[in-house]
């Protein structure tokens, strides 16, 4: 479920292509799904975290979600195809296994290191075939350093919220990450100064899934599963995503993969099966 939903998230960032600047889009969202998660919590009436966990949510907010996803719609946005980028993000592995160890204590099996660089052959053969030296409009180096920005992000995101952030009520925890990122993307969006919202039917639809689908329910899910298991194993799940992505951005905007590429996907779930194998062992435990 984690998989198809997050899978999405790639989708949504190529409908608003033309009908919404990126971090505007965010600017939107991230507010919205506070006043959301805000409701939930006083319905449940959820315990509210200390003034040290609520920052601590916020900076987890600003990685896990604003300067995550604000990198990858500007990209998509200027010519990054949205399949594509989604196998950018198949380098979270390898980013939160690096930060897992000295921050977490994990300790990676060597088949994890063995699945992560198969992910990365398979990632190297879907950008290089494709790959433009032009500043924008495409596979460029500018949109790919903003993709692995992004994901760096989401990483070390990852490994915090894991380290600073656990023991939160889902909703409580919730508004304060949408606190941290909202400021980010508003942060942004006054830098950049594109406030474009053309009002279609297109743009409120996508921004109806990414505030109630995307933001609130995939969010909380990815927390909880954050909460209730290794980290390294966990964003081992984000090698299925590219190929999830693919496939739907192929059926909703006739996106194709060349076969070398197709073959780069094809090797990338191949990583799924090695790392989904292995094991990690905390340190405490050695």
């Amino acid at each position: 479920m984690f998989v198809i939903l997050w899978a999405t998230g790639f989708v949504v960032s190529r409908l608003l292509v033309g009908h919404v600047a990126p971090v505007w889009f965010l600017a939107l969202r991230f507010p919205a799904a506070l006043g959301f998660m805000l409701v939930l919590a006083l319905w449940q009436n959820a315990k509210w975290p200390a003034p040290a966990l609520a920052f601590h949510a916020a900076v987890t907010g600003a990685f896990m979600h604003g300067l995550y996803l604000a990198p990858f719609y500007w990209a998509v946005a200027h010519g990054m195809p949205a399949g594509v980028i989604s196998l950018i993000a198949g380098l979270q592995p390898l980013l939160t296994a690096f930060l897992a160890v000295p921050l977490l204590g994990e300790k990676v099996a060597r088949r994890h290191w063995l699945g992560v660089i198969v992910g990365l052959l398979g990632i190297s053969l879907v950008l290089l075939p494709k790959l433009s030296f032009a500043l924008l409009g495409g596979i460029t180096l500018l949109t790919m350093a903003l993709a692995i920005f992004g994901t760096a992000s989401i990483s070390f995101g990852t490994v915090y919220q894991k380290k600073f952030a656990t023991g939160i009520a889902l909703s409580t925890g919730g508004v304060w990450q949408y606190v941290g990122a909202s400021i980010i993307v508003l942060l942004i969006s006054w830098v950049i100064g594109d406030y474009g919202f053309d009002g279609s039917l297109q743009a409120w639809g996508a921004l109806g899934w990414a505030v109630i689908v995307l933001s609130i329910f995939t969010v909380m899910l990815l927390v909880w599963l954050i909460n209730h298991g290794a980290v390294s194993r966990l964003s081992s799940l984000m090698f299925l995503v590219p190929g999830v992505s693919a496939l739907m951005t192929y059926v909703w905007f006739d996106e194709r993969l060349s076969p070398p590429q197709l073959l780069g996907m094809a090797v990338c779930a191949c990583a799924v099966l090695v790392v989904n194998r292995a094991s990690t062992i905390p340190a405490e435990a050695q």
